[in-house]
């Protein structure tokens, strides 16, 4: 569906050398979330096999937003699970969870069968998110090598849902719809089989008692980490709208489906033009406090470029839309993560990964109905505005978030907020 502010992370017993330097598992799990990701056909996919069975628009829209639902909600309580019980075997759970629910998706009619299926299926879409993250905080020590794995992960993404949109066109015509959902669901084992060979077994050395509720006291009172995902949430709201505003755009101008295609392409042709100059930018800023300064630009920049869809008329005018937003989109990944992984406790890092996972499950929620009132009460235009509104909320959102993180001392980020 991404490095530190040095100053700002929590002290914490320095983990063994061996620990920090072991970043094979930290490589074999992004390739393979990104595999997985490739394979992920359940969500893109779902909306035309309701539609094949008959599904009304109302009810299509329904079994979807159930299945944003359980995306939100998977994104937190793996991310606390992976704290309780250990990284491997909340990782391996979920993707054997997703092994066994996409079937059910794919054989799914009933109405209410479907919507249970599509909140299980969407609390597991995006299950590696958090548990990566956690992963990647807890073996990579170094800032600016952080953020290049959280650029690489992101560059994995981007190219796994690149793939899955061309595969995934091409497959469903000769093998059907179902036929895309098992071969969803056999990524999800394979990489449930990797992950239970290369990962270290057992919980993380600071994890948490079983059962223990202080975390999410500290995590619900972190006023830094509700500035984080309030300012996320409003950045990937335009991008959320590359997969909702903008067809809605085009179907309005009345361009086919294979012109939205071409707006997937250009997405994906400047992703691999830009990934490998602004990963390694970015990553020689891990170690600044700019790097709130550059999640508020990046805001500016989705927004502006999601939002400029509403001025065009032509193909080639959304498909630059649409590469136009793309620095925006790497950007704010690696500095948010950058800004997530400052404020984290040791203790807490998948919950505090989860909690700002489902920021991206939000956006997708968010956006689609943000671009439908906008259409109807005030047509493209009002589209623009409310997009580059939305991008300029989210970079207000991190001048209070900067200043946050500015006034607080070392020790005093250290400690626990509001124990």
């Amino acid at each position: 569906m991404p490095a530190a502010l040095s100053a700002a992370r929590p002290i914490a017993p320095p983990a063994p050398l061996a620990v920090r330097q072991d970043t094979r598992q930290v490589w074999v799990l992004v390739i393979g979330a990104g595999a997985v990701r490739a394979a992920g056909f359940s969500y893109p996919f779902l909306g035309y096999r309701l539609s094949d069975l008959g599904y009304t628009a109302g009810g299509i829209s329904t079994v979807l937003a159930l299945y944003g639902v359980g995306w939100l909600a998977g994104q937190i309580v793996w991310g606390r699970l992976s704290d309780m019980v250990g990284r491997r075997t909340t990782l391996v759970s979920a993707m054997l969870m997703a092994a066994v629910v996409l079937p059910c998706l794919a054989g799914a009619t009933n109405p209410i069968t479907m919507g249970i299926c599509a909140v299980l299926a969407g609390s597991v879409f995006d299950a590696p998110r958090p548990v990566v993250s956690a992963v990647v905080a807890d073996h990579v020590d170094n800032a600016d090598a952080r953020a290049r794995v959280t650029g690489w992960r992101h560059f994995a993404i981007n190219i796994g849902a690149a793939v899955t949109g061309a595969t995934g066109g091409l497959l469903a015509g000769t093998t059907g719809l179902p036929a895309l959902f098992w071969v969803n669901a056999v990524a999800c084992a394979a990489f449930a089989l990797v992950a239970f060979r290369c990962m270290s077994p057992g919980r993380p050395s600071h994890a948490p008692s079983a059962g223990s509720r202080s975390d999410y006291r500290v995590a619900l009172h972190d006023t830094r980490l509700w500035l984080l995902w309030a300012a996320s949430v409003c950045t990937l709201t335009p991008l959320a709208g590359l997969f909702s505003i903008m067809p809605l755009l085009m179907t309005n101008a009345g361009l086919p489906a294979s012109a939205y295609g071409w707006t997937q392409v250009a997405s994906a042709a400047a992703v691999l033009l830009l990934s490998i100059p602004l990963n390694g930018w970015l990553a020689r800023r891990a170690c600044s406090s700019s790097m709130v300064k550059l999640l508020a630009a990046s805001a500016l920049v989705l927004g502006a470029g999601i939002g400029s869809a509403g001025c065009a008329t032509t193909s080639w005018q959304y498909a630059a839309a649409a590469a136009a937003a793309v620095p925006g989109e790497i950007v704010a990944i690696v500095a948010a993560t950058a800004v997530l992984d400052s404020i984290t406790p040791p203790h807490a890092r998948g919950l505090y990964a989860g909690i700002w996972g489902s920021t991206l499950a939000t956006a997708i929620i968010c956006a689609p109905v943000l671009a439908g009132w906008s259409l109807t009460h005030g047509g493209p235009q009002l589209v623009t505005l409310m997009t580059f509104a939305c991008g300029a909320v989210g970079a207000a959102i991190c001048l209070p978030l900067g200043r946050l993180l500015r006034q607080a001392d070392v020790p005093q980020r250290a400690r626990p907020l509001h124990r």
